[in-house]
């Protein structure tokens, strides 16, 4: 078994680059099921999740090259199999997000239900929803689900919910659907925007991504195209988050500001100088933290995959702070674990009163989730003593090199196996 040890460390100082966005890689590389040339994707981060896109593609008839490690090569010319493992899908969730694209290629799709971080329900019916409006069947049969239509038709939809992932599977199934498609209530995320652009490329017709309504014209065929994947948003929060909770002074370069307004906002608010210049972004942390409150929302709201990495700062920040929980009902799992460290942490419903304490102290804690595990590497570079943190496959699903990049910070971290 692999653990994450963190030690105490000094504040944090240097330059960290960003890889590229894993809720970004992902629905690329399942849109890349659409081309029938060449696809190359750079800045692809070398995470498990998207080792286990690649594996799903890969099953499905594509053929999947790394040519470096974050450029990967996908030709899907072959593409012949329409259903996807159980064992690969109940793996991670996004591996659901193959179904947009081979119902529309293929006119038929089976899948089992997607597996993933247990940080709340997530329902597809949303998915499904979509799928039906553009003319498919929808069969749902012991667990697995199948959609099958002779060809898909244009139609407007309306999402109850600002759905991330019923969005791209719904763009990603109407782009070669016979006639126009609406999407209503859409969600606005900058993946969205990189989903449409790479589209795009690959020769769909898809104006307003990045709004709340995307207007589809189908196609009758994609191509091939080259694509950098935009930076990732979140993991350039969790590394500004470090500079603040160790009162260091970290560069975050390959970051698009305006993609997280609310995290700069929000250190501001906690007295760091937080500084951008073009594709970077410096974090200047006081020794000094004011507390702060946070409420989670759709995109451009304050973002939830961020809430674990605020709450660990917000226990050592000076005052009480609020933390409001809109988006998954069980995404506080990591609040015993930060009480272990000697957090002092209140849950009321859905939201988290967080009273600042002097110190934090290191203990054996276990990662329930992604980001909870980010939370719990930042919690331990201020812990007095050793944090071991177990489970620690959920960072490896988001995270690219996660040690590697804290260390050169000046961060005591390390990785062993027990």
């Amino acid at each position: 078994m692999e653990k994450i040890l963190v030690e105490k460390s000094p504040p944090l100082k240097g330059n960290v680059r960003i890889s590229g966005a894993k809720n970004s890689a992902l629905p690329l590389l399942a849109a890349s099921l659409l081309g029938t040339e060449d696809i190359i994707l750079e800045d692809v981060p070398a995470l498990k999740d998207v080792e286990i896109m690649c594996e799903v593609l890969t099953s499905l008839g594509a053929k999947v090259e790394h040519l470096d490690r974050d450029v990967i090569k996908i030709n899907s010319s072959n593409v012949d199999k329409y259903e996807t493992s159980y064992e690969l899908m109940s793996k991670m969730r996004a591996s659901f997000l193959v179904m947009g694209p081979l119902l529309t290629r293929l006119g038929k799709t089976k899948n089992s239900l997607p597996g993933g971080c247990a940080i709340g329900t997530r329902p597809i019916d949303l998915h499904l929803k979509g799928f039906k409006a553009l003319g498919a069947t929808i069969d749902v049969d012991h667990g697995n689900i199948s959609a099958y239509a002779d060809k898909l038709v244009g139609d407007k939809i309306y999402l109850d919910f600002p759905s991330v992932g019923a969005t791209e599977n719904i763009m990603m199934a109407a782009v070669m659907a016979d006639g126009d498609t609406i999407i209503d209530n859409a969600a606005m995320e900058p993946e969205i925007v990189d989903l449409s652009n790479f589209l795009n490329k690959l020769g769909a017709d898809i104006k307003g991504a990045g709004t709340s309504t995307i207007r589809i014209k189908g196609v009758k065929h994609l191509g091939g195209a080259r694509h950098q994947i935009i930076p990732d948003r979140i993991e350039a929060g969790t590394f500004m988050v470090a500079a603040a909770i160790s009162g260091g002074d970290i560069l975050v370069e390959n970051v698009i500001s305006n993609h997280i307004k609310p995290v700069i906002a929000k250190l501001k608010e906690t007295g760091c100088t937080v500084i951008e210049n073009g594709d970077s972004v410096r974090v200047i942390a006081t020794k000094k933290l004011n507390a702060i409150d946070i409420k989670t929302l759709p995109y451009p709201g304050f973002p939830t995959d961020m809430q674990a990495q605020f709450m660990a700062l917000m226990t050592i920040c000076e005052g009480t702070s609020v933390a409001i929980e809109t988006v998954f009902e069980n995404r506080f799992m990591h609040v015993d674990e930060l009480k272990r460290m000697g957090a002092d942490i209140k849950i009321d419903g859905r939201s988290a009163i967080i009273q600042g304490v002097k110190n934090l102290a290191g203990a054996p804690v276990k990662a329930s989730d992604l980001r909870a595990g980010a939370a719990l590497v930042l919690a331990g570079l201020v812990s007095e003593g050793v944090t071991e943190i177990e489970n620690i496959h959920h960072i490896d699903r988001g995270y690219d090199g996660i040690e590697d990049k804290f260390s050169k910070l000046g961060a005591k971290i390390y990785r062993k196996t027990f």
